[in-house]
């Protein structure tokens, strides 16, 4: 096999190719390696480098399973973490050269399962600033570029975890979202995005934006090696407070193609936001196709689905600005001018507006909850454009005008304010070959 298909492999393939002796894991890391040097120039996915680690971590997989010793499906495989997950004795900029030289002394606890897993880092992967943006943009390490062209954002905060994934950099990325920043560049990458339920994933060891919407989860290029991320990875951890103590299931059994009898709802409020023609169009057909594969498709209503973005947006300030209240006063100077201006102002969130605010998501919680009593699933749009051009900062969709934050996030901020699982998934291209994503959700816990 050519070195450089294994950089096009699924995980699943890969595995199956590695556990078989197929293929060792130090021919699969040399050839991700490669294509890292060939591309990074033009993609910019990453911050930090690990080539010596990565190889060491390969050749000790390789040891291990010719003597038998086959730990599951990521093991050999080349994952990259969005610079936010703690790894230890390597440094955590969480996006900001302010941060350059702080380096933890302990892993995560996603980092520490997937080592358990066998998983081989090759490092870590550059971010929107303190993950507080959908586009993007660095300022400090330098703007991440779209792999279907490199003049256009990957969209964020996960940029780095979407380019590295889509162009074959690393196998599978682990990305966070708070307002979308897994979906988001999920959906302008051609990628799957899962936004686990809330409290499915361990947050520890982690570089938080908003405690009550942070999302960690896994970026892939299939539906399957997401569940496969999500066997390794998800569990009750005492070290998180948030952890939800549940049941984990092993999540490939549900990808059974049979979709015969399911209730999908489609809510008539997203095609009241604007949204570009040829975006409604691959996502209608998406969700006719739904319909031909035996679902049952009915137009719903979500009445608080629109004034749950503003709820969102209040909450998401008023905790980022109190996380990073203190780094705001020591090297506000030191900050991107579009991140401090946003954490700025969280500190005119008053505590009746951010109080009113969760009152809100009350309501909003149980109106979502009713109304997948009535279907089995939401779905809709993941972005109601495809990827425009970096530094962008306002977009036409069809006759509005609007700033490119709000059109990136309107469909994905509802489901972190609900904290329900959300994943996008690839339904087509633009004229302009430009990928498009359809995102599903479901209730708590039934990823």
């Amino acid at each position: 096999m050519d070195p450089q298909d294994l950089c096009y492999l699924s995980v699943a393939e890969l595995s199956r190719l590695i556990k078989k002796r197929e293929v060792s894991p130090v021919e699969v890391v040399k050839a991700h390696l490669a294509r890292v040097e060939a591309l990074e120039p033009a993609l910019n996915s990453f911050i930090t480098l690990l080539p010596e680690q990565a190889m060491e971590e390969a050749r000790l997989a390789e040891r291990e399973i010719l003597s038998g010793q086959y730990r599951g499906p990521l093991h050999g495989i080349p994952i990259g973490l969005k610079d936010l997950f703690y790894v230890k004795g390597v440094p955590n900029t969480s996006g900001s050269k302010i941060f350059d030289h702080f380096i933890p002394d302990y892993d995560s606890t996603l980092t520490s399962k997937l080592r358990e897993a066998g998983a081989i880092l090759l490092g870590k992967l550059n971010l929107h600033q303190f993950a507080y943006g959908p586009t993007g943009e660095n300022p400090d390490y330098g703007n991440m570029h779209n792999p279907w062209d490199t003049e256009r954002i990957p969209g964020g905060s996960s940029g780095g975890s979407a380019s590295a994934t889509s162009s074959g950099q690393c196998t599978l990325s682990l990305g966070t979202d708070t307002g979308g920043s897994i979906r988001i560049p999920g959906a302008l990458c051609g990628l799957v995005g899962l936004k686990p339920t809330y409290g499915r994933l361990s947050r520890f060891g982690m570089t938080l934006l908003s405690w009550s919407q942070d999302h960690p989860g896994p970026m892939t290029r299939t539906v399957e090696d997401c569940a496969l991320v999500m066997n390794a990875l998800a569990g009750h951890d005492p070290n998180d407070s948030s952890s939800a103590n549940v049941s984990v299931p092993d999540f490939t059994e549900g990808l059974t193609g049979n979709i015969k009898g399911i209730r999908v709802g489609v809510p008539k409020e997203f095609f009241e936001d604007p949204i570009d023609p040829e975006v409604e169009y691959s996502v209608r057909n998406a969700i006719e196709l739904l319909g031909k594969l035996g679902a049952k498709v009915h137009e719903i209503s979500w009445p608080m689905y629109h004034p749950s973005k503003a709820i969102s947006s209040t909450i998401l300030m008023a905790e980022a600005t109190a996380y990073h209240s203190q780094l705001i006063q020591i090297h506000g100077s030191h900050i991107d001018a579009q991140v401090r201006l946003r954490l700025e102002a969280g500190f005119f969130i008053s505590g009746v507006d951010y109080i009113q605010a969760q009152r809100g998501r009350r309501l909003f919680y149980h109106q979502s909850a009713d109304l997948l009593k009535k279907v089995d699933l939401l779905v809709g749009p993941t972005v109601p454009i495809t990827a425009c051009k970096i530094g962008t900062r306002e977009v036409k969709i069809g006759k509005t005008r609007m700033g490119v934050i709000p059109a990136l996030t309107q469909y994905t901020r509802p489901f972190n304010l609900n904290g329900f699982p959300a994943i996008t998934v690839p339904c087509g291209f633009s004229k302009e070959g430009l990928p498009i994503g359809l995102q599903l959700a479901v209730c708590p816990f039934d990823e």
